[in-house]
């Protein structure tokens, strides 16, 4: 059977309407319609049959990131292996939002939690950006599309953030689109109310946020940033912030000033 036009709705809609927050989810790479029956990669089997220990008819919940998310029922269950029976949709698909999360790479469990995060703060792109004073210059993006996966699981999220492969901190700053807003978090920056500053702008054009390593950036680096066309300089605070936890507050002060937290025309997607 064909599966119904997929409309497009809010990622608020979508999570919070009659939505089942204590059931089991699992990403899946396969297409998704009802009626369609799939075969769990190794891995998802281990986590159904002996994480979760799901039995013959369990029901879970399964998403790809394209065609919304669908209720599933496991059959064919051996001890190793095991089938989806993929059934109705439960909700359609949302799109990401234009929101880039831009970062020098960190050690690696705190690049994991910054990863979760992210995700949960609704980031639509993870683009790591190389600085002069970045510690970790060679990136597992395998893992790191792991833990926003988990997190996209476990948080009801369905647009799942694309992982971009590392730039440069010269090649970011040569390719920029001058009409996308860049929030630069600058630890230099005076210290102000950051939903001032970003009060007046628009978020037609999409967004990139922009942290920088532990010991922040050069003074080169910062000029260069500061002197690009449509760059919001924020503050995070009079406190020292670790880069992980810098993600959470910025992205908090995005989607609270111009992003899927307010209901105005300044919102992120809406044209």
């Amino acid at each position: 059977m064909a599966s119904a036009p997929c409309a497009r709705v809010s990622a608020w809609e979508a999570i919070v309407s009659a939505y089942d927050f204590s059931a089991q989810r699992l990403f899946v790479r396969d297409d998704l319609a009802p009626d369609v029956e799939l075969a769990p990669s190794a891995e998802a089997a281990n986590y159904l049959l002996n994480v979760l220990r799901m039995r013959e008819g369990a029901a879970i919940h399964v998403f790809n990131g394209r065609d919304g998310e669908f209720r599933a029922t496991l059959a064919n269950v051996s001890r190793r292996s095991a089938k989806l029976r993929v059934g109705e949709r439960l909700r359609s698909q949302t799109e990401r939002a234009d929101l880039d999360y831009c970062f020098a790479p960190l050690k690696q469990a705190r690049l994991d939690y910054m990863a979760q995060k992210a995700t949960e703060m609704g980031a639509g792109r993870l683009l790591p950006v190389i600085t002069r004073r970045t510690q970790v210059r060679r990136l597992n993006s395998g893992r790191l599309e792991s833990n926003v996966i988990e997190a996209a699981e476990q948080c009801g999220v369905l647009a799942v953030p694309e992982v971009a492969a590392a730039v440069e901190l010269p090649d970011f700053i040569a390719c920029w689109p001058a009409r996308r807003l860049l929030v630069f978090c600058d630890e230099r920056a005076a210290l102000a109310n950051p939903l001032d500053a970003l009060g007046g702008r628009t978020a037609r054009e999409g967004v990139s946020v922009l942290i920088g390593p532990e010991g922040g950036f050069d003074d080169a680096e910062r000029a260069a940033i500061a002197g690009l066309p449509n760059v919001a300089r924020l503050s995070l605070g009079p406190r020292v912030l670790r880069a992980d936890t810098a993600a959470v507050a910025a992205l908090a002060i995005v989607q609270a000033a111009i992003g899927d937290w307010v209901a105005d025309g300044r919102r992120l997607n809406e044209k």
